[in-house]
Parts: C-alpha cells; sequence; structure tokens
C-alpha cells in the first residue's frame, strides 16, 4: 500500500481559505505606535525596519499578543516616491524585505502577514506630473519586492484618489498572479465621498470591477463614516469588504495628538462592520494593541458569523453627468477676442504691492494702458513672498486703472478645495484670464519654514479650471452653471530637459491650456527650437521678455532662475559702465528680442523690472504697428 505524501499548502492560499470561512482579525496602527515610543512623525517610518528593527518588530508582536490575526508589514510608504524624499530609494528591496521578515517573524503560526502599498505621495494624472503609465511601474516595483519577501497577501490602503488605486490594484494582481489576496481600501470624507468627490456607488462599482478580492474603507474620520459607506457598499459590491478605521479625529492635547476613540467604541462598532458584511476588520490611525483586543473578543463572540447585509437604498435615478459646452474663447475675455482674431497682443507684469496700498501699482497699469499694452499681468505669490493677493490686485486693476489683467495662479498655497473656490471667485469678479503655475517653494523665499500645499501643480490646476469651464467641480459633479476662464499656462524653452518640459507641456495642452507664456527668452535658438517642437499644438505662445538692469541681474537671470542668457548680452551688459547705462543698454537688448520674436509668436510679456513701469512701456514701443 502506498501512502499519499500530505500536499503542502502555501501560507497565501491558507490566507485565502481563511477569509472564506471566517472573519480575520488585522491589526492596528503602526505610525501612532512608533510615534508613541519616541520616533518623530519627520522621520522615514518605513526606514526603521533596517535601522530600528527591534522597535518595529516589538509592535508587531504588541498585536500578535493583542489577537490579530493578519499583521501588515511596515512598508505603507515603501515606494520609490515616498522613500526617494528621505533619500532612500536605492534601499527600497531592503526596506520591504526587511519589513515583511520582522512581521514574520513577530507572526509565527499565530498570524498571517500582509505586504502593505500605501499611496505615491504625489499626485497623478490628470492632477499631478505621474502619468499613470509612471504610477503603475512604481507601484510594481513595490509589489514585487513583496511578493519576493514572501508575503501571504498584499493590502493596499488610504487611497484617496480612484485613478491612483487603479494603478495600484492592476500592478499589484501583476506581481502576486491569480491566486494572492488583494485587499484595496479607500479612504472616505465625512460624506462617504473620495477627497475629489467621487460617490461611494460609483468607486464601489469600479472596485467591483477591478482584480481585487476584497474591498473596503480604511483610515477616514473614524468608524462612524467608515460603517455608513461599507454598508452603501455592501448592495452593490458582490466581493468581501473590509473595514479598518480610524480611531476617530485627534485632538491635540498638550503638542501630541491623541485620539479619543475607546477600544469599546471601536469593538461595537466591529459587531456592526461584520453585520454589514465584513470579513476582515482592523484598525488605522489611533488604534492601538488595546483596541485591536476588544475588537478580537468581540469578533470572537460572533462567531460563526451569519452575514448580514444591511438594507440600503441607493438612489439611482439621476442621469449620468453630462460636461456643458465650453464658452469660446473669444467670448471669455478680450485678450481671447484678441487672440482668436490672431492679433499680436502685449502684456506688462506688474507684481502686487507688499502691503495695503495698491496706488503705485495702478499708476503703472494707468501708464501702460496710454500706451496700448492689452493686459498687465499679475503674480501669484512671486519667489515665495508675502503680498497683497493677486486675485484683489488684479481687480483692483481693472476697476481702477480700466484695463484688463491676467492673474498668476499658484498652487502653493492652497489645496484642491481652496483652488476650486478662488477660481469661482475669479470669474466672478471678472478676473477671466489666467496662467496656471505650480509656484515656488517657501524655501526660496523669506518665510522657509512655511508650509507648502501643493495637493496639485500646475497640469492639475490646468484640469480643474477646465472642469468648471465645462460646469463640474474636482468631482466631476455639475455645479449648476459653468466659469469662462481663459487658462494659460507656463513654459520654458530654455529648460535643461527639454524631453521633460515638452512632456508636461503634452499635459497641459491635454488638460485643456489654451494659450501659453514663456519663461524670458534671451537665446532666441532656444525659442524657435521650442516653437518647432510644439507647432502641431496650433495654441497662441507669448514671449518671455525682460529688461535686463545691470550686468549682476544678468548673473541672476543665468545663475538662479536658470535662464540662458547669450554671452554677447552679458558682455554687453557687463561693458556699460553706469546704472543709467546699464538700464539703457537692457532696455536696447529687449526692444531688439520683441523684434526678432515679433514674426514668430503671438504676443509678449515685458516685465517691469523692480517696479520700473517705464522701462517695460520703452520695450512696447518696439512691437511697432499691431
Amino acid at each position: 500500500m502506498i501512502t499519499a505524501e500530505p500536499t503542502t499548502i502555501s501560507r497565501a492560499a491558507e490566507f485565502r481559505r481563511k477569509l472564506d470561512s471566517s472573519v480575520i482579525v488585522a491589526d492596528g496602527a503602526m505610525g501612532t505606535m512608533l510615534y508613541a515610543k519616541g520616533v518623530f512623525i519627520n522621520r522615514c517610518f518605513d526606514e526603521l525596519n533596517l535601522s530600528s528593527p527591534q522597535l518595529v518588530k516589538e509592535i508587531h508582536q504588541e498585536y500578535v499578543k493583542a489577537g490579530a490575526e493578519l499583521l501588515e508589514a511596515n512598508t505603507f510608504g515603501g515606494n520609490r516616491l515616498r522613500l526617494g524624499a528621505f533619500g532612500f530609494a536605492e534601499k527600497l528591496a531592503a526596506i520591504n524585505e526587511a519589513g515583511v521578515r520582522l512581521a514574520r517573524e513577530a507572526a509565527g503560526e499565530k498570524a498571517f502577514v500582509a505586504g502593505s502599498i500605501g499611496p505615491l505621495g504625489t499626485p497623478i494624472e490628470p492632477l499631478g506630473p505621474v502619468s499613470y503609465e509612471e504610477a503603475r511601474a512604481i507601484f510594481r516595483e513595490q509589489a514585487d519586492a513583496l511578493v519576493a519577501a514572501g508575503i501571504d497577501a498584499l493590502v493596499l490602503e488610504t487611497f484617496y484618489e480612484i485613478d491612483e488605486l487603479r494603478e495600484a490594484i492592476f500592478a499589484a494582481r501583476e506581481a502576486a498572479g491569480p491566486d494572492m489576496v488583494i485587499v484595496a481600501h479607500v479612504t472616505v470624507e465625512d460624506d462617504g465621498r473620495l477627497r475629489d468627490g467621487t460617490k461611494t456607488k460609483d468607486f464601489t462599482r469600479k472596485l467591483a470591477e477591478w482584480p481585487a478580492d476584497v474591498i473596503g474603507v480604511n483610515c477616514s474620520a473614524g468608524p462612524k463614516v467608515v460603517l455608513e459607506t461599507i454598508e452603501k457598499m455592501s448592495v452593490l459590491a458582490g466581493k468581501p469588504l473590509s473595514a479598518m478605521p480610524n480611531a476617530g479625529q485627534p485632538a491635540t492635547v498638550e503638542g501630541r495628538n491623541i485620539y479619543l476613540c475607546s477600544p469599546e467604541y471601536m469593538a461595537q462598532y466591529a459587531r456592526r462592520f461584520l453585520q454589514a458584511g465584513a470579513r476582515i476588520v482592523g484598525g488605522c490611525c489611533g488604534t492601538t494593541p488595546e483596541h485591536i483586543k476588544t475588537i478580537r473578543s468581540e469578533v470572537r463572540s460572533l462567531q460563526p458569523v451569519t452575514q448580514h447585509r444591511a438594507t440600503v437604498t441607493v438612489d439611482e435615478s439621476k442621469p449620468e453627468v453630462k460636461r456643458l459646452a465650453k464658452v469660446p474663447v473669444a467670448a471669455k475675455s478680450q485678450l481671447g477676442a484678441k487672440l482668436s482674431a490672431g492679433k499680436f497682443v502685449a502684456f506688462v507684469e506688474i507684481l502686487p504691492p507688499r502691503g495695503i496700498d495698491a496706488s503705485r501699482e495702478i499708476a503703472g497699469a494707468k501708464l501702460c494702458k496710454e500706451h496700448g499694452i492689452d493686459c498687465i499681468n499679475v503674480p501669484d505669490g512671486p519667489r515665495a513672498s508675502a503680498r497683497l493677493s493677486a486675485q484683489v490686485a488684479c481687480q483692483l486693476i481693472q476697476q481702477q486703472a480700466g484695463i484688463e489683467t491676467v492673474l498668476h495662479f499658484c498652487c502653493r498655497d492652497r489645496n484642491i478645495l481652496g483652488i476650486q473656490s478662488e477660481l469661482l471667485g475669479a470669474h466672478t469678479t471678472g478676473v477671466r484670464n489666467l496662467i496656471c503655475i505650480t509656484g515656488d517653494p517657501p524655501r526660496m523665499g523669506s518665510y522657509p519654514d512655511a508650509t507648502a500645499v501643493f495637493d496639485v501643480d500646475a497640469i492639475g490646476l490646468t484640469n480643474i479650471a477646465n472642469g468648471l469651464n465645462q460646469g463640474l467641480d474636482i468631482g466631476g459633479n455639475p455645479i449648476g452653471s459653468q466659469t469662462a476662464l481663459l487658462i494659460g499656462v507656463g513654459a520654458n524653452p530654455g529648460a535643461l530637459r527639454m524631453d521633460e518640459e515638452l512632456k508636461r507641456f503634452d499635459w497641459k495642452v491635454q488638460a485643456g491650456a489654451e494659450y501659453v507664456v514663456t519663461q524670458p527668452v534671451f537665446d532666441l535658438g532656444l525659442l524657435e527650437q521650442f516653437l518647432q517642437a510644439t507647432e502641431h499644438y496650433k495654441l497662441p505662445i507669448i514671449a518671455g521678455i525682460w529688461p535686463l538692469t545691470s550686468y549682476r541681474n544678468a548673473e541672476f537671470m543665468v545663475n538662479e532662475l536658470r535662464v540662458p542668457v547669450p554671452h554677447e548680452y552679458m558682455e554687453r551688459m557687463h561693458l556699460a559702465d553706469t546704472a543709467d547705462r546699464a538700464r539703457a543698454e537692457g532696455i536696447a537688448i529687449a526692444r531688439e528680442m520683441v523684434q526678432r520674436v515679433r514674426p514668430l509668436v503671438r504676443g509678449v510679456q515685458l516685465s517691469a523690472p523692480f517696479g520700473r513701469y517705464e522701462m517695460a512701456v520703452q520695450v512696447a514701443e518696439a512691437i511697432g504697428d499691431r
């Protein structure tokens, strides 16, 4: 008689069997525990797998002791972009491998180990610089490292954007193959929507279609909103659900963030998650081993679980959202009409005042109007400086100087909600011309410790403005009306990485750009190359012209702003031996550039260095008849 050898199945297969037969209790927060043990929040928590392995392992052990059946490796930020911000990108494989090994050593045979994958930490298209293809490749790299390290499952968590989660899911499936369980979590706002406004029913249907085995919600504003969202998802999902909420919103107590939901309160919600159809329950920020211990006790008292899906009515009577036809460029503003008619236009740049008195700027705008300038271009916090609101400055100039303005609008100081609100405000107050820019980082200005937002960059900002022009908010929801903003973007013909500049230019056009304003141009050859590379887009291009004021000013252009200035012009500025001669030479060079670019572009943007508006006016005289 031949005795068959017992069949050995993998831990990944065991996890799938466990998921099919019972509820699994996951662990709680890693970051909260590290912070409580004295690790500063500005550290790279993932790198602690290498530099403080015993600390990470001890936290895992505490969760195992509390009854957790699924440990997430300390790899939430283990992708190339997040690690790169700390200088650890080249340690990606080692950090992820160590994270899995530490969790496995703590788990033993008592718990399964999942690789944790979080968002990239940088917006992806259409609101950010990372393409879908690049995002998938970055997620795939981390997923490959985790799979190679021997995980039992993959948990994708804290995703605010459904498109980014899609790329993570497909990358994870490609790396893990068809058999490993993939858990995909979104994190929602108080109303159950994603940060961009996507509704529960919409993201649930997408998650149901994509190759994730378990879908659900983690993090968010606490157990209440997670439960409400899970209940709605249960009607539509057709897949097992997972719930891992925060322990409520944190409160600041004596300088520390304290999460106020008690273990008992979280356990009550664990019961409700199970009733709503959850097969995995655990915790996120603020949850501790004590929370997991009480959740585990609650789950044990309910086993075997009779799954009951709550009855939730989902309103599906609303028609699909339709974009409104955009207002024609010619009807948006005087500038739009001129560009549509093929006229050559001239801007003069006027900075907002540092205080509340804008009389000098308004006088400068009046001077420009008297000399035939078409628009006043108002920068938004240039060089990361604190000045009068650029939008308010535009309003004052239009009202008191009677000349149309172009508003620089930067992403540094506003989140995506503030961006939308201010764009709506700009349209309503009659400021219709935009130049969408990313903005200078605070370290360049007088307040280097100021906090920057950068929810999106210029590409994402262009997308938001373009959506509002079609009557849709950032989540694709109708706003009941539409804006008529003329969308301009920036470009740099002298960029060191022209391939990268052209790629971003293409994204800006796809996002909805309607005209382009360049950085200051001194090298005609570089401008001609840029125009040739972008001519197929058929967008009006406005060339930036900057009258130099001194040789030192020219050096600043070259060395700090990275604007190429030909040796000939540098030499001419060097030979100007007085301040008056230097300014005269700078004006002469700028006039020459205006005449040289006149046949090539659709307009010029003239700077007024240090508020010398008469210099810009003198340069404008070289334009001739328009």
